[in-house]
């Protein structure tokens, strides 16, 4: 007993001991791990410890709180730790390489992990890929077909040389679509999609919003892709601006969207009846866009959010002479063109609205 409790301080004492690395999950960074893999002398969360108790042959996992720790697994603990393994395993993280957070899905949590400690993909005696090369793949994928009835499967390309993902029908001589990497973008939608591997793709075509959802069986495969189409998007910034430092071109590799759900809409005379409408905010682009149904291939419209000082501007009321049937929290978005007026479930929908859409109004 006297050597679990000493033990157990010993243990936590390394996990809040200052430039270890301890005090946040080795994988996804979440603070205050509570669980420690032994075998790999790293500190991780709760839900990291899932994925790693599913790898028995590479880690093993206990509690630090409630299990017992031998005085010889605590030495061990000691002479590893969060920064001495992050040093090891990744050690060659390329720059376009996607390193998941805690509230990333599952898949991609899942394959960090897996890419880092069972494949060693991130060694110091990995050569690294160049963006180019691991921006180019080729392969099948699960596509939602027109009618969102059946995912049909499809072959997809994508070059990073040539800027382009394409992807092809049985049917077609040709590609059903080439798509530019300058407007390309993916982001994972398990819930949307209703799939734990669910992609979407974004780009633009013709200044319209156009959407593909996609899956692969292996959760290695559809990461892969995720990563590739970074790549590409890495390869394609850093040769079209090449003078914009590192940490500014990452975070405009790929983006998720700021805000998503249902909402209802009026048409621009505000006469028209409201008509519930799925609408994103991608922040970054500065758009609205709205569909009929979130699973729609092509949008409905959209709508340019500018900044403050040009004219725009978020309302919790009406218009003048606009008049909604329902008691239902409203939404006016204010631009130099028109208003466009919006009607919320709930109040707090409309205040995680209003709140979104302020954000890149003043940024």
């Amino acid at each position: 007993a006297m050597d679990y409790e000493r033990n157990k301080a010993l243990l936590l004492e390394l996990q809040r001991a200052a430039g270890t690395g301890n005090d946040r999950c080795a994988d996804c960074g979440d603070p205050d791990p509570e669980w420690a893999s032994y075998k790999l002398g790293i500190f991780i969360c709760l839900n990291c410890s899932g994925i790693h108790r599913n790898l028995p042959e590479i880690s093993r996992v206990k509690s630090i709180r409630l299990d017992f720790w031998e005085s010889n697994l605590i030495e061990f603990m000691r002479n590893h730790g969060n920064l001495w393994a992050k040093a090891k395993f990744e050690a060659k993280v390329p720059p376009y390489y996607y390193i998941p957070k805690s509230c990333d899905c599952m898949v991609l949590r899942q394959q960090w992990i897996r890419a880092k400690y069972e494949r060693g993909e991130f060694l110091d005696t990995q050569v690294c890929q160049d963006p180019c090369s691991a921006g180019s793949r080729e392969g099948c994928l699960w596509k939602l077909g027109k009618g969102r009835r059946q995912f049909q499967k499809r072959q997809f390309l994508l070059s990073a040389r040539e800027g382009v993902m394409k992807y092809y029908s049985k049917e077609s001589k040709g590609p059903k679509a080439v798509i530019s990497i300058e407007t390309l973008n993916a982001m994972f939608q398990v819930e949307k999609i209703g799939h734990s591997h669910g992609l979407q793709i974004t780009y633009t075509t013709d200044g319209q919003t156009r959407n593909l959802f996609v899956y692969h069986e292996s959760g290695k495969e559809i990461v892969d892709w995720f990563n590739a189409i970074r790549a590409a998007r890495y390869y394609y910034l850093k040769t079209t601006f090449p003078n914009v430092p590192e940490p500014e071109l990452i975070p405009r590799i790929t983006r998720n969207f700021a805000q998503e759900g249902y909402m209802e809409k009026t048409g621009p005379k505000q006469k028209e009846a409201f008509k519930v409408r799925w609408f994103c905010l991608d922040s970054q682009e500065r758009n609205l866009i709205y569909f009929k149904n979130p699973l729609d291939a092509c949008a409905q419209g959209q709508v340019f959010i500018g900044r403050r000082d040009e004219g725009y501007e978020v309302r919790d009321d009406l218009p003048q002479k606009v008049w909604a049937k329902k008691k239902k929290p409203v939404i006016t978005l204010v631009t130099p063109m028109r208003e466009f007026v919006f009607i919320c479930e709930s109040d707090w929908k409309q205040r995680e609205w209003m709140d979104a859409l302020n954000r890149v109004i003043t940024q």
